[in-house]
Order: structure tokens, then C-alpha cells, then sequence
């Protein structure tokens, strides 16, 4: 069974940065498709990014385009979402979301972390 713990979010300033990873076990992590989603309060949990088992694709939703950039290390068995140019919007619990096919479908998921941004 794949456990999934995220870490790296916190309180940042519009237009700051910051990078959130999400370390894996239980699992071959190069078997894994990997992925993020956020949830804000009072609104639905939402895809952000997905990379594929070697990286080699990744997808994203359009309102983290040229903003966001999603990796992984397999060496490390952890996958990482460099956020950039932050909004007041961002601003939400971000969860780290594992599965097995591509195009992605999650079924394992992660215990969250938050994000806010300050105007």
C-alpha cells in the first residue's frame, strides 16, 4: 500500500514562491503516476498537475500554466510543485495523489498541506 506524506507549504506573499514535495513508500515509486490537487474552503478538491512514471509527461490545469512546474526525483521516491507567481487564489490545502495509469486516475492520496497566500 502506497503511503503519501506532502510537506513544504506555508504563508507566502502574492507573487512569492514556494516548492511543496510529497515522499512516497510502500511502493516501486518509478511504477507510480504521480499528481496534485488543492482543495479550497467551501469548494471542490481540483486537479493541478500530473507527471508520468520517468517525468517524461506531465499535464497541468490552465490556471497554474507557466506558473507551476511539476517534478520527481525516483532516486528519491518524491515528487515536488515549484509554485510560482502566487495568487490570493492559490490559497488552499494541496494534496499529493498517487495511481498507476496515464492518463492520470488517482486512487491513493495524501494527508494535505496548506498554502495561503496573502494579498
Amino acid at each position: 500500500q502506497v503511503q503519501l506524506v506532502e510537506s513544504g507549504g506555508g504563508l507566502v506573499q502574492a507573487g512569492g514562491s514556494l516548492s511543496l514535495s510529497c515522499a512516497a513508500s510502500g511502493r516501486t515509486f518509478s511504477s507510480l503516476v504521480m499528481g496534485w490537487f488543492r482543495q479550497a474552503p467551501g469548494k471542490e478538491r481540483e486537479f493541478v498537475a500530473a507527471i508520468s512514471w520517468r517525468g517524461s509527461r506531465t499535464s497541468y490545469a490552465d490556471f497554474v500554466k507557466g506558473r507551476f512546474t511539476i517534478s520527481r526525483d525516483n532516486a528519491k521516491n518524491t515528487m515536488y510543485l515549484q509554485m510560482n507567481m502566487l495568487k490570493p487564489e492559490d490559497t488552499a490545502v494541496y494534496y499529493c495523489a498517487a495511481g498507476s495509469k496515464w492518463p492520470p486516475s488517482f486512487n491513493t492520496w495524501g494527508q494535505g498541506t496548506q498554502v495561503t497566500v496573502s494579498s
